[in-house]
């Protein structure tokens, strides 16, 4: 009978644990590994490394044994480009410009970077980019002609192909996207999601070929308003986060939750803290309930899908990505930093 009990309460613990595998921190660690006067948005985590690239047109990547940091400096013409994505395959890290021109560089066979990729005109303004595998990427931009400005390669970012307006839904007027941190497009297996300033979803089931838009209720009336960034744990459950950076202690209506693919979303933890937040990201090894989000507000943190919430730092970043269940890097204004999550 003892045996039997004992049985019994390892499976009602095992069940509870499966349940709810929080990592449920109370604590983080914040130690400021490369400091300069740049802005830095876009972080790319890479085997060893965790790469990055901002202002001025400065780039680098991060050791994550040592946090020894490597930093370089690419111009175009007279200019120096502001880089607002990055991006990888097994072989190649990408770079990419906002603004006019876009400028889409790769790592060139020669140690140089190499420009792949130009567009100029009116309303050009990338924001976002990612790679499915080693072949398939996308690139995401602001509407144009009538579309999103989406871009994809098939072969391993050598070569890129801007969609025209009749392979994509109909944008907004005066849609876009945040280049806030680089992550309003979110990959898992062969989907797409993207966040955009009218609090929308585009999504794509099948590597870019075709594509759905799906409304949330994140706030969207105004042109600082909208999703900032968006994740997904896997291909059922998301989460998308935003609000309004001129308000930004405003907590209504910016953080939904989805758990069917990005079809339907439920607002989460409405009218509770946090406000606005430019970057949100699943903590692995959560089982999808651990999340943080980041932004010039500073950390917060969730262990139960964003339905409440604990300030752990009031430390001001843009970007945030996780190289483990508990360890991290963060971006912002001048600096990047390891995050040690307890």
């Amino acid at each position: 009978m003892k045996k039997a009990l004992f049985l019994a309460g390892l499976l009602i613990a095992c069940s509870c644990e499966e349940r709810n595998p929080s990592h449920r921190f109370s604590s983080v660690e914040i130690k400021t590994v490369f400091e300069d006067t740049v802005s830095i948005r876009a972080l790319e985590v890479m085997p060893g490394v965790v790469a990055f690239a901002g202002s001025r047109g400065v780039f680098g990547n991060v050791e994550t044994g040592t946090d020894r940091v490597r930093v370089s400096r690419q111009q175009y013409q007279d200019r120096n480009p502001e880089f607002r994505a990055v991006g990888h395959t097994n072989t190649d890290f990408f770079m990419l410009s906002a603004g006019d021109p876009a400028l889409l560089y790769k790592t060139g066979d020669r140690g140089q970077m190499e420009l792949v990729y130009t567009e100029s005109g009116p309303g050009v303004f990338y924001d976002s980019m990612a790679f499915w595998n080693d072949t398939n990427g996308i690139v995401v931009g602001d509407a144009m002609d009538g579309c999103l400005g989406i871009l994809l390669t098939r072969d391993g970012g050598n070569s890129w192909k801007k969609l025209p307006c009749e392979a994509l839904p109909v944008a907004l007027e005066g849609e876009g996207a945040f280049a806030a941190s680089d992550t309003n497009v979110a990959l898992s297996g062969n989907k797409c999601w993207i966040g955009t300033t009218a609090g929308r979803i585009y999504y794509s089931p099948d590597l870019g070929n075709s594509w759905e838009v799906f409304q949330t209720p994140i706030i969207n009336s105004l042109q600082t308003q909208g999703i900032y960034s968006l994740d997904f744990y896997d291909e059922k459950l998301g989460f998308a986060i935003g609000g309004d950076y001129t308000e930004p202690e405003s907590n209504r209506a910016n953080k939904a939750l989805s758990r069917d693919g990005g079809r339907q979303w439920e607002l989460a933890g409405d009218g509770a803290d946090p406000g606005y937040k430019s970057c949100v990201q699943f903590i692995p090894g959560s089982g999808g309930m651990d999340l943080a989000a980041v932004g010039f507000t500073g950390l917060a943190y969730s262990a139960d899908q964003g339905s409440s919430w604990v300030k752990f730092s009031e430390e001001s970043f843009y970007s945030i990505r996780f190289i483990n269940d508990s360890v991290a890097y963060a971006s912002g204004k001048g600096r990047i930093a390891k995050l040690t999550f307890r």
